[in-house]
């Protein structure tokens, strides 16, 4: 498989390099899952810090193969990962960069590729992966504002801008939750077709709108109710549930939907 084979040249170069403690591989890899369509995940550990000089990134994957362009994850939060595109074979490959201290925190559990004299295979031994969960409260705090902007959009005309709410909504909120609700890992939506219940799915797919005006609004309306749902299934019971504003907004909701387009 491509990806097997590039990781493997990757190993094969860094081994001799003496800056390298490590390579591991994650992602897909990890689940058995990889296929024609997967990108490969690859963590470089170095001695020293990498990941504050973009221009020593592009060298380390310059070296990988035929590198056509990279740039820095900033926009998903992840300054250290390098995002690269090679070509012969067309491959896209996530390369995270990270001293040995930053590798004891992890969100899961990699597979070591290359490991100089144990030490990345003691540093998971000794220390414990965690994925990040979302919290309940952050939602709840600001579903109802986010509802509400939403609904500011669709009454101004700014269908566009309401169109990508609800992909935000879906990612940030409605995906995570129900990947939890059938005891997936909060991922997004990814894989979320083949991961949860026919019913679910269905639900889900209901808040995905037309380019109208009053198709947004019944997929907006059908986002707070699986909202909802999932909200009273999965919220712990310290929770502070923001009924005044759900009601103000809400009510809200029930104006614009009889305004005339």
């Amino acid at each position: 498989m491509l990806q097997v084979d590039f990781a493997n040249r990757v190993k094969e170069i860094l081994k001799t390099d003496n800056s390298v403690i490590g390579l591991a591989v994650a992602g897909s890899w990890l689940t058995d899952e990889l296929d024609e369509f997967s990108d490969l995940d690859l963590i470089v550990v170095t001695k020293e810090k990498i990941s504050a000089d973009k221009n020593k990134m592009l060298g380390y994957a310059s070296q990988f193969g035929q590198l056509l362009t990279g740039f820095t994850g900033e926009h998903v939060g992840e300054p250290r990962v390098l995002i690269c595109l090679y070509d012969n074979p067309l491959l896209h490959v996530d390369i995270k960069f990270l001293t040995r201290e930053e590798f004891k925190h992890r969100i899961e559990q990699p597979v070591i590729l290359l490991d100089t004299n144990n030490q990345l295979q003691q540093i998971i031994e000794q220390t414990e992966f965690q994925f990040p969960y979302p919290d309940d409260q952050w939602i709840e705090d600001r579903f109802w504002i986010w509802i509400h902007y939403a609904l500011l959009k669709i009454g101004r005309g700014e269908l566009l801008e309401a169109f990508d709410f609800l992909g935000f909504l879906r990612m940030v909120v409605l995906g995570p939750l129900l990947h939890i609700k059938n005891n997936n890992l909060p991922r997004g939506v990814r894989k979320i077709e083949t991961q949860i219940s026919n019913k679910d799915l269905e639900d889900l797919k209901a808040t995905i709108p037309g380019y109208t005006r009053a198709s947004l609004l019944d997929s907006l309306e059908n986002a707070v109710s699986v909202y909802r749902q999932l909200r009273t299934e999965l919220f712990k019971a310290h929770t502070i549930l923001q009924f005044k504003t759900e009601k103000k907004v809400m009510g809200y909701f029930e104006k614009i939907k009889q305004l005339k387009e």
